[in-house]
């Protein structure tokens, strides 16, 4: 009996502790943006060329809340934002909030052909030195993409996330 007890008492133990690690699995950004700049840091300043070769600074956007999206054409988790990332900027107001993408393709070509046929929205940048070597990257610790910022209208990080749900959700 005491047996029976202790093997039941530890088959509770285990599977509530399976249980407890259960969001995580559910939550991709409990695994994947762990690293992501913190509520109230200052977002770093971004200055790189966009799809048409124009210089961009994101201090330009003061005033302005931004999303702020890292991504690649090659990465199938940045495609399937795709839809979402277009409601969110239909649904926003131009005046209060703008979009900014920054590409970590390799390949110029790739990147723009990927941004046209899709209708990507907002302000979209090119990044060439790609995902691991990009300053921009690391300045707003992307690890994984995409990985997706919402920034305040002082310049401030509202949160970070690598799910674009919880940013329209913000909005």
């Amino acid at each position: 009996m005491k047996t029976r007890l202790i093997i039941t008492l530890a088959a509770l133990l285990i599977c509530s502790g399976l249980a407890a690690q259960a969001p995580a699995a559910d939550d991709p950004d409990q695994q994947y943006a762990t690293e992501l700049l913190k509520k109230g840091a200052k977002a770093p300043q971004i200055k790189l060329n966009d799809i048409n070769g124009n210089p961009f600074t994101l201090s330009s956007l003061k005033g302005r809340r931004v999303v702020l999206i890292f991504w690649a054409s090659w990465c199938p988790d940045c495609r399937a934002e795709v839809p979402e990332l277009k409601a969110m900027y239909e649904a926003a107001d131009p005046e209060k909030v703008a979009f900014v993408s920054v590409s970590f393709d390799r390949e110029f070509d790739k990147f723009k052909a990927y941004a046209l046929e899709n209708s990507l929205p907002g302000i979209q940048l090119f990044d060439p030195s790609g995902k691991k070597d990009s300053a921009v990257g690391k300045a707003y610790c992307v690890k994984w993409i995409p990985s997706l910022y919402l920034i305040d209208a002082k310049g401030r990080v509202e949160f970070g996330t690598v799910v674009a749900s919880k940013i329209a959700a913000a909005l």
